[in-house]
């Protein structure tokens, strides 16, 4: 008799992902599977996407122990051999429009999902924070694993005092930017990016750029961003964003950090429960003590 029972995901691209049998090995884009470790997932391999190197970015893999877990390369260095031979029953990856395969160029998306299913959660604009964060737990739910029940209080404990400190007089400028170098700087549009939006629908005064082509970024010199004087900075942690020590020769920078609280921001942080209740509870704790000091 076959003891076997069938698994199928229908993901954020509409296509169904199909398995004979759950799934046990998973390879994921970095993101995700730092999410679905917070899940209690553990995958047996992880890739990057073109803004990545060949050694995974810590800033990316949140509680994932790397030293344990093969990476298998990213952007065009990416085979997809490589990811088939890690043997997955499952590729999770993230999508920004709905489409493609986040860190996988359409061709090696094509040849892999010939022989894996691929499964895919929309992270991009138009998605709530929550949504994302629901959608992963959907798929680790199918998975067989999920999150304590307790990390849903803490969550909301965290929302709420997040709204608590938004609530005062005083309501700090905050800025979200991703340096580029000495030359430009990438201003995060607030509602092109879920973690940044639910920040605002919670009260945090996060600063517009000027409009231009760019969705998801408006992409200036330090001068503008020193111009708009936020009193706190969510400054991308990424491994392909400079550091504040490589931006020093530049004045309209020094004038950013003289002024400003610097809090480190993750454009592609795991999107659970733990990883939104840390986030929240350190933008409100310094809302709170900047504000307090204004």
């Amino acid at each position: 008799m076959d003891q076997r029972t069938p698994w199928e995901f229908s993901d954020d691209r509409g296509r169904l992902a199909v398995a004979g049998d759950r799934p046990l090995r998973i390879v994921a884009y970095i993101q995700a599977g730092a999410t679905l470790w917070d899940h209690g997932i553990r995958p047996v391999g992880l890739f990057g996407s073109q803004h990545d190197g060949a050694a995974p970015d810590p800033a990316k893999a949140g509680e994932l122990p790397l030293a344990e877990i093969g990476y298998l390369g990213s952007g065009g260095a990416l085979h997809p051999d490589t990811l088939l031979e890690a043997a997955p029953d499952l590729v999770v990856a993230v999508t920004y429009d709905g489409e493609q395969v986040y860190g996988l160029e359409p061709k090696i998306a094509l040849e892999l999902e010939a022989h894996v299913p691929v499964a895919t959660v929309a992270v991009g604009p138009g998605r709530s924070l929550a949504g994302v964060r629901e959608r992963f737990a959907a798929l680790a739910g199918s998975l067989g694993c999920g999150e304590p029940l307790g990390r849903a209080r803490e969550l909301d404990a965290a929302e709420d005092a997040l709204r608590q400190a938004t609530g005062g007089a005083v309501r700090p400028r905050v800025l979200a930017l991703s340096p580029a170098g000495l030359e430009r700087v990438h201003l995060a549009r607030p509602s092109s990016w879920p973690d940044l939006r639910a920040l605002t629908e919670h009260g945090v005064g996060l600063l517009e750029p000027a409009g231009g082509a760019g969705v998801n970024w408006s992409t200036v010199g330090w001068a503008d961003a020193a111009a708009l004087a936020p009193d706190i900075v969510l400054m991308d942690v990424r491994a392909n964003a400079a550091r504040p020590e490589q931006l020093r020769s530049d004045a309209h920078w020094r004038t950013i950090e003289a002024r400003s609280r610097l809090l480190p921001w993750n454009p592609e942080a795991p999107c659970s429960r733990r990883a939104h209740t840390r986030f929240f509870t350190l933008v409100a704790d310094t809302v709170r003590e900047t504000a307090g000091t204004a």
